[in-house]
Order: C-alpha cells, then structure tokens, then sequence
C-alpha cells in the first residue's frame, strides 16, 4: 500500500469515529452543549482536556521551534515551561473556586463576582478577541498537515478541517466534544509516541526518548552525549550552540510568564472544569489532565533536538562522524534517485521546504551564511551561501518520521495524530466562542427570555459562524502555529487571568476596578502586539519592524502579556481603592468561593 493510500485510511479511520462520537453524544439542552451535563468521569474528563490543550501548537510547532529557533533549543524551553506551569497554576488557583461557582462560562463568573453586565460584555469581547487569535494557530496546523499528507493545498486543508469540526462540533456542543476529545487524545499521544521511541532507540539506543536526549549518541560510538553530539554539529554548521543560555534572559523569563499566566486565562480550557459533577471532581480531572499532558511534554524536548540532529546529519552525512565542511554535502542526484530521501521533494513540493544549488556544484550546502567566520570558511571552499534556504518549523515534527527513515504506518500515523491535535483545540475555541456569544451575550445582555431551544439554535449558528470567520482568519496567519498561539496566551494572561485572580481571591476589588484594569490589560497588549505584527494580522500594516533591536526594553510581543497583566492588576487595585467597595453579598459570595464544599447544578441566568 503506497504512502498516499495509508495515510488516506488512517486518517479516514479517525474522522468515521469522532464523527460518530458525535452522533452519539449529540446535545439535546442547552447543559449538554454548554457543559455535557456536568456528568463527566473526571479521568475522562481529564483526557479529554488533554486533548482541548495539546492543540497544533504543542503536536506540530512547538518541537520545531525548539529544533530549528536560532537563538537555539534552550530559549525556546519557555514554551514547555510556561505551557505546563501555567497549568500547574490553572489547577491549583482556579479550577476548583470557579467549579464551585457553578456558572456555564467565564463571563457569567465575572459577571456576577462584579455585579456588572458591563464586565461581562467586556470578559466577551477579550474572550472572543483571545478565542479567534487561538484558533488562527489551529487552521494553520490543519492546513500543514493535510498539504502534505492529504497531498491538496493548504487552503483546500483548511476546507477539510472546518468541515469536520461543523460535523461534530456544532451538534455536539461540549457533550459530543468532550468525548470526540477523549478519543483524539489517544490518537494524538500515540502517534506523537510511537515515532519518537523508535527514533531514540536509532541515535541513542534509549527506547524512552526523555533518556535518550540525556544519553549517549549512538551512531558514532563513543560516549559523547547526545546534546554534545548536536551542539558539535550545528556550531561546525555557523549555527549557536542548541543547548547556549538565552541572550535576553529577562524577555525569555517574561514571555514564560506570559504563557504560563494566560494558561490559566484560557476560556476553553477553564470551561471543561465545569463538565465534571462536583468540586472534588474538578480537581482529580486537574491532575489527570497533567498526566495525560505530560506524556506529550516530557517527550518534545527530546523529539525537538533529535529532528535536529537527523536534519543536520542528512544533509551532511559526515557530521556522523564528526566531519562537516570535510566530508561532502547531500548531492542532488542522491534526493532524486534514492528511496530514503524521497521525503525531501515531497516538502519542497508544500512550500515549506525550499533549496537552491547556487554555486552549481551538484551538492546543497545547508549552514549558516550570517555566521561571519563560517562564511569565510565556506567561501573558501567554493559555497555560494546557504542552499537549504526555508526549513519551516511546522514541518519538522511531521516531517520527522520520514527523515529518520520509518515505515509508512508510522508516518500516516502521525498525520492522523496532527489532525486530532489542531481538532481537538480547534473545537473547544469554537464552543467557548459560541457560548460567549449565545449564552453570555444574546441571553445574558440582549434577550434575557430566549427559551432554551432558541439559545441551543443560536449557539449552534454562533458557532458555524465563529468556523467561518476562524477559517478565513487561517488562511492569511501572522506567523507560525506556536507563535500565533502565543499571542492568543499574551492577551488572556492581560485580560482574563488578573479578573479570575482578583475575583476569586480579593473582596476588595469591585467593578470599577475589574472593568478598568480589563480595559488597559487588552488595550495595552493588543495595540502593543499591533505595532509588531499589525492590525488584525493583515499583512504591511505594522508599525515596527518585528526584530529585536526595535522592541521596547527588548520586549517582544510575544512577551507583552506580562506587563499587560501587571497594568491590569495596578489599575483594578487602584480604581477600587478610590471607589466604594463592593456590595456585602458580593463579598459573601467571594468568601463561599473560596470554601470548596458542594457545588450546586450549574444554572443559566
């Protein structure tokens, strides 16, 4: 069976059955489709908020940046350490208290902890402007994955994508996608698995690729280490040591702050705390999720370095044996003839691979031609720059089990596993999204009386529509899938994280203070990130150049939502220290909050 047909049936396999999930566990109220009912197992509903977090960014980016980012594999770290931490912090400061408020979404919470509709229009707005800048990054992974795999365009890719999600998301609400979810989490942990054990064994002889990345490499004997193997290597290469220190360690501990505090702002992953039946449950699903999470995390660091290393080694094969530049480079006639590398012209052919024999050698030389002394050296030798001359980075996890030479099924596998990553995401950014515009903003500003067969109708209109803008939005991204998602976790952590924090855990803080410090954290980061990468992401309308010699402080945008953060909780702190506290009840409420005994049936208002 050839490559195209494999990947065909397993991805085929994976879509016949969320799609009869769905069918399955179709929502009949408007507590299905907001919350599943509040009837889920919590190990259950841990796998499957798993499955809601370890989106196209995680699966398909993350290991890339971190492979091929420049300023080299540590740096890039913060993804891991931010992304996990901040789940640490959702589960531990917010997930039990807004159980036990029992409300179906965010901007009801925030709402009702500051007596004000204003507060909860304003927590609609920066959920929706948060949701949709999220979900830019999952059209993007969708469309990478079937341009390659499903051999049709990236644009065709996003078509295919939105229309799965229309079937299972928009009848299903959170009921069909929860359990659609459990069934991508396992899709997606096992193929992301699969290929990074056999190619831990091949360069280490470690089965279990987090020994491996601290073993030795094997290929070349010996008992050089396998991230000293990787540093010899892409240093030769004019390249910066992949394990070297971050060269702006304050932006580098910002922007983990920033994802680890808009983690715990993110509405559609906060919302599947309120599927389980109690608080206790919400916080065993909490540590099952991390479970099931670390799976993935602990594994990318080692799949990100070792699709590095392989990379390199390809296009050098003497860099096995520790001679770059001295041995000669991949030769053109070999990536046309030989079977093993045939993975080579099918990326090109995606756009996301481009090389150019520039000196007509025959041989594509791939270093770094900014590296002065290297330069020099290959100027010497008769190089003409640079000729492997794009390696996106998200193509490297995908591209990974063709690079390391592993059968088909593997590779289809993988395929099927980025499709149910950038799925399983994507759904739970369109539910918060429809459930914001249905629940929060048609019934709880608009039309208060709307009977609830009428909201289950809007949800579901909210929600194709929320498909349709989202799609058109993936077609034209700001940047790839991890950073586009970055700056989805940068507006949550200005906006929403200090909202929950301070409504949660302060008395003090009335509505005033909650919309003002709402207002300047969204206000701040958003026209911030606009001078940067422009308004809206249409593309040449920024301010700045995106480098950083032009950032402020050596900020970047992807970092802002720290400061935004900052700001938000200054200026709540002070406008409610200048204007009159709260309502008694109100601070009675706050005060029960925080005791996590019982929780009442989640009830619409």
């Amino acid at each position: 069976m050839d490559q195209f047909t494999l990947n065909l049936v397993f991805v085929g396999i994976t879509f016949a059955i969320y799609i009869g999930i769905a069918i399955w566990a179709r929502a009949g109220s408007t507590a299905e489709f907001y919350a599943a009912g509040q009837g889920v197992h919590p190990v259950l509903n841990g796998m499957a908020t798993g499955a809601d977090w370890m989106s196209a960014a995680s699966f398909i980016s993350m290991a890339g940046i971190i492979a091929m980012s420049a300023a080299g594999g540590y740096e890039q770290s913060a993804y891991l350490m931010g992304w996990t931490g901040g789940y640490v912090l959702l589960a531990l400061l917010l997930a039990p208290y807004l159980r036990k408020f029992g409300k179906f979404t965010v901007p009801e919470f925030i709402g009702d902890r500051f007596y004000s509709g204003g507060a909860r229009l304003l927590a609609v707005i920066c959920l929706i402007v948060i949701s949709v800048t999220y979900v830019i990054g999952q059209m993007r992974g969708v469309g990478v994955t079937f341009s390659r795999f499903l051999e049709v365009s990236t644009d065709t890719g996003l078509y295919i994508g939105a229309a799965i999600v229309f079937l299972y998301a928009v009848f299903g609400g959170m009921k069909g996608i929860t359990y659609t979810q459990v069934a991508q989490y396992v899709v997606l942990i096992v193929a992301y698995t699969i290929p990074a054990l056999f190619i831990s064994l091949a360069l280490t002889g470690n089965v279990l690729p987090q020994l491996g990345l601290i073993g030795n490499y094997a290929p070349g004997g010996g008992d050089m280490a396998m991230l000293q193997k990787l540093d010899a290597v892409v240093t030769e290469l004019g390249f910066k040591a992949y394990t070297s220190d971050s060269a702006n360690m304050f932006n580098m501990i910002l922007f983990t702050m920033s994802l680890m505090i808009g983690t715990a702002g993110l509405p559609h992953v906060i919302i599947r705390f309120f599927t389980v039946p109690k608080v206790s449950d919400a916080r065993s699903s909490a540590g099952w999720a991390l479970v099931f999470i670390a799976l993935l995390y602990t594994v990318a660091p080692a799949v990100g370095a070792m699709a590095r290393l392989n990379l390199s080694t390809t296009f050098w094969p003497g860099a096995v044996q520790g001679q770059a530049f001295s041995a000669p480079a991949l030769s053109l006639e070999d990536i046309n003839s030989k079977p093993e590398l045939s993975w080579i012209n099918t990326w090109k052919a995606t756009g996301l691979l481009a090389f150019e024999d520039k000196n007509g050698d025959g041989l594509i030389q791939y270093y770094n031609d900014k590296n002065e002394a290297v330069a020099a050296k290959a100027k010497e030798m008769g190089f003409a720059g640079n000729e492997l001359i794009k390696v996106d980075n998200d193509m490297m996890v995908l591209a990974n089990p063709e690079i390391a030479a592993l059968p088909g099924w593997v590779v289809a596998m993988v395929a099927a596993g980025a499709i149910a990553a950038a799925l399983s995401t994507a759904a739970g950014l369109l539910l918060a999204i429809s459930s914001a515009i249905s629940h929060d903003l048609i019934k709880g500003s608009i039309n208060p009386n709307i009977s609830e067969k009428n909201e289950l109708l809007a949800a579901r209109i909210s929600m194709t529509g929320a498909i349709l803008v989202a799609t058109w939005l993936g077609l034209n991204p700001p940047g790839f899938a991890a950073q586009v998602v970055a700056l989805a976790f940068g507006l949550a952590a200005a906006t929403i994280f200090p909202a929950l924090m301070m409504g949660i855990f302060s008395k003090r803080v009335n509505k005033e203070g909650a919309i003002a410090g709402m207002l300047v954290g969204l206000v701040f980061t958003a026209v911030y990130i606009f001078l940067y990468k422009g308004w809206f992401f249409i593309p040449g309308t920024a301010t700045f150049p995106d480098t950083a010699a032009n950032y402020f402080f050596g900020i970047s945008p992807l970092s802002i939502g720290t400061v935004g953060a900052a700001l938000n909780f200054g200026v709540a702190f002070l406008v409610s220290s200048m204007t009159a506290a709260p309502p008694r009840e109100v601070q009675d409420l706050v005060e029960s909050i925080r005791v996590p005994r019982g929780a009442g049936k989640a009830q619409a208002h």
